[in-house]
């Protein structure tokens, strides 16, 4: 790699400064927000937005990267890096809201759904939609060879679950079978990346119990996301893929303890 010059460096820290600017910006007013909504009774729309701006955040680091790349011609990791906590903070915002249980009963997160009532499913989706982007734009910055490969499976899979339990499927499944209901596009579309989510991550923690891990609960962890895509199924009336999945996760259950039992003999 050719030695970067002095000039360079100023050149692209003077790019730099009105993102780090607007970063600054954003975090402290985080911060204010924090301090205000300890008690508050709109505390949960206070988290959405918080979501919101960390996602504006770590858009403004990769935006770093790619001045980075341009002008020095050598990535940023520390960017690069700083964008990747940030993302883990957008996702415990929502974590905060909806948890971070894949398997959750709908009785439990009823409660939840009353605090964000206001929320309509168009606002949901498109949070969704931004944050499932910011990840997937975070990864390809990295790269195939990244030190954070693996890493990315439970970031995408903590973003799976709350996009997951972020919809009231009880809501979501009543609209999705009526097509003169105002939400059922958002509701249709929706329902489909979620299904495409959900299957990923399940794939994805199967990969990395194969390919890096060999840890169980990498395992177990792919098996209850095949169990939620069968409960997604099984939802939508759709009883003839829910049992498909439903083998499926029989299948991988018995490759675990067959690997497990493998293990203890030795």
């Amino acid at each position: 790699m050719a030695k970067i010059s002095e000039q360079t460096r100023l050149e692209f820290a003077d790019a730099i400064k009105p993102y780090q600017s607007k970063i600054t910006a954003t975090l402290g007013k985080e911060k204010t927000v924090l301090n205000a909504i300890a008690n508050a009774p709109d505390a949960a729309y206070k988290k959405l937005m918080l979501c919101e701006d960390m996602i504006y955040v770590a858009s403004l680091y990769m935006a770093q990267n790619s001045l980075s790349i341009k002008i020095l011609e050598v990535k940023n990791n520390d960017a690069l890096n700083d964008a990747r906590k940030i993302l883990y903070k957008a996702i415990i915002y929502l974590e905060e809201l909806v948890t971070n249980i894949i398997d959750i009963p709908y009785a439990d997160l009823a409660k939840n759904y009353e605090a964000i009532i206001k929320v309509d499913v168009n606002k949901r989706y498109y949070i969704v939609r931004k944050l499932g982007l910011a990840i997937n734009l975070l990864e390809i910055a990295f790269g195939d060879n990244s030190k954070w490969k693996w890493s990315f499976v439970e970031l995408k899979g903590r973003y799976v679950v709350v996009a997951k339990n972020l919809i009231d499927m009880r809501k979501a499944a009543k609209s999705y079978f009526n097509p003169n209901d105002p939400d059922y596009e958002t509701t249709v579309l929706y329902l489909r990346l979620l299904g495409k989510l959900v299957e990923a991550s399940a794939a994805s923690y199967r990969d990395k119990y194969e390919l890096s891990t060999r840890r169980i609960d990498d395992m177990r962890s792919g098996i209850k996301f095949l169990l939620a895509r069968q409960k997604l199924y099984l939802a939508l009336n759709d009883a003839k893929n829910a049992e498909e999945v439903k083998k499926k996760a029989i299948v991988w259950k018995d490759k675990m303890d067959a690997d497990q039992k493998a293990g203890s003999s030795k």
